[in-house]
């Protein structure tokens, strides 16, 4: 498990975050979602250790992440939004470099995923497109066979296809107990597929819950015309998305954009909310 607490962290002079605490589950694909600039990245960072915490502290199964020691390392994995490839190098060749470090790395398991995903292993990399380069490394990525995966937005570059694929990979994956952490703004490239959602404001944790608890909070309906009492209503082709709060308990389907910009209109009152027990 992940764990932090009474985190702080600080550029310079420009705060971060500040006193956040938050834990991470085996078994769970986690969305960590926000704005561009509020620190999704830095998180991710702490948590594999190339950041360190000003106050408070990251483990990950007792480990300070910062101390990055060599059983830390070969259970956890950070893949960065933008990844310098070698460009003489194939994604096999790759991988073979980095699989001494991991004791679960599976072989066969890589080259499942590059058919999956429709790109060939023995390309070099300098002879495919970005998308081509970002399917690749999303293999070597979950073939090293860490317990912890971490992935700053995994769909930039993917096309409509591509992302589906990666979905229902990260699916599969999570049914084996791993713990997935996915930073992204793009959050209608994950809908369907992270549970629980974090969303992220600067220097704050604005929302950390899974997704029966948002839906049994707050209530998504399509209207012709925005409700008065509604926390965040667009309107749509057809009608209107109304984001309210769930007073006498409904059943709705979560909208992840819905519920996104709901959160980012009311922080306060989102806060409150979901601070309740009931």
């Amino acid at each position: 498990m992940i764990e932090i607490k009474n985190l702080d962290f600080s550029y310079k002079k420009t705060p971060v975050f500040h006193n956040i605490s938050l834990s991470f589950e085996p078994g769970n694909i986690y969305g960590l979602l926000g704005e561009n600039g509020v620190g999704k990245t830095t998180l991710l960072k702490i948590i594999s250790g190339l950041q360190c915490p000003q106050q408070g502290s990251c483990t990950l199964d007792g480990h300070v992440s910062f101390d990055r020691e060599p059983d830390f390392l070969q259970n956890i994995v950070f893949l960065p939004d933008e990844v310098v490839v070698p460009e003489d190098a194939t994604p096999v060749k790759y991988v073979r470099a980095l699989a001494p470090f991991y004791p679960k790395y599976a072989y066969g398991y890589f080259l499942h995923l590059m058919q999956d995903l429709g790109v060939d292993p023995e390309c070099p990399f300098k002879e495919m497109s970005y998308g081509q380069q970002k399917k690749s490394m999303i293999a070597c990525t979950l073939s090293l066979g860490t317990d912890y995966v971490l992935l700053d937005e995994p769909t930039n570059g993917l096309d409509i296809p591509s992302k589906a694929d990666f979905r229902t990979i990260l699916s599969k994956r999570a049914t084996e107990g791993s713990t997935i952490i996915i930073s992204t703004h793009q959050v209608k490239d994950v809908e369907n597929l992270i549970d629980p959602i974090i969303i992220l404001t600067h220097d704050d944790v604005l929302l950390n819950a899974d997704v029966q608890t948002v839906t049994r909070k707050l209530l998504f309906t399509y209207d012709m015309a925005p409700r008065p009492e509604a926390l965040y209503s667009e309107q749509m082709p057809g009608g209107c998305l109304n984001v309210c709060i769930n007073r006498d308990g409904s059943e709705s389907q979560l909208n992840i954009e819905g519920l996104f910009n709901a959160v980012l209109r009311n922080k306060s009152a989102i806060k409150d909310l979901f601070a309740k027990a009931n």
